[in-house]
């Protein structure tokens, strides 16, 4: 498939999407730039977008995608709160790094969840790349947890899901989807700048 072709089936499907499908794009972006920003309204952008993409992927059978979006909702509630209220003494949550023995135990179990998930989806259900979609949500799990938490690491981690996440989408059919987690991917690389920046300015002696 050309490039060209992509975009022609891109303007297509803009023309054709729902209002849903439109509003959940647009909040998920606000949701993704509100987070690098660091500003607390990221996490009611984020539950309203995912309340939405949770009937959209249903619908174009994501099984996992969907269930993805039901614990999206779930931590939108969460990292509300502890963003505000994580930090020591109640105070509002820093940026934080984890050792590379955190990551190996984190990447280890993204990985076991993907093939028992994986597994049972491509014997039991008529999911799409159920290997490959499995992926995409366990490692959207752990990293979602890690944005709550505020680890600087989980911008790494977005990039890799958002690439897999766009084969994934173009493949179903959904081009602005697709189309979104691109814009994801080049997001999560100023969120690394900009959280980077801000973990220095932070660990930097007064």
């Amino acid at each position: 498939m050309m490039p060209e072709h992509w975009l022609g089936q891109i303007a297509e499907r803009w023309a054709a999407m729902s209002g849903w499908e439109l509003t959940a794009v647009v909040l998920a972006v606000s949701y993704l730039l509100l987070a690098v920003r660091q500003n607390r309204l990221c996490w009611i952008a984020a539950f309203v977008s995912t309340a939405i993409f949770t009937v959209l992927f249903f619908n174009v059978q994501l099984l996992m995608q969907s269930a993805l979006n039901v614990y999206y909702m779930a931590m939108a509630v969460y990292g509300w709160w502890h963003w505000q209220h994580g930090g020591r003494s109640g105070s509002t949550l820093p940026v934080t790094r984890r050792p590379p023995a955190w990551h190996g135990i984190a990447l280890s179990l993204i990985v076991l969840c993907t093939l028992v998930s994986g597994y049972l989806l491509d014997r039991h259900t008529d999911a799409a790349w159920p290997y490959l979609d499995s992926l995409v949500t366990w490692g959207a799990v752990v990293t979602t947890f890690m944005v709550a938490r505020k680890v600087l690491e989980n911008w790494a981690y977005w990039m890799v899901i958002n690439s897999l996440a766009v084969f994934l989408f173009i493949d179903r059919g959904m081009f602005l989807t697709a189309t979104l987690h691109a814009v994801y991917l080049v997001i999560s690389v100023f969120g690394w700048i900009s959280w980077l920046r801000d973990y220095r300015r932070q660990a930097s002696p007064v």
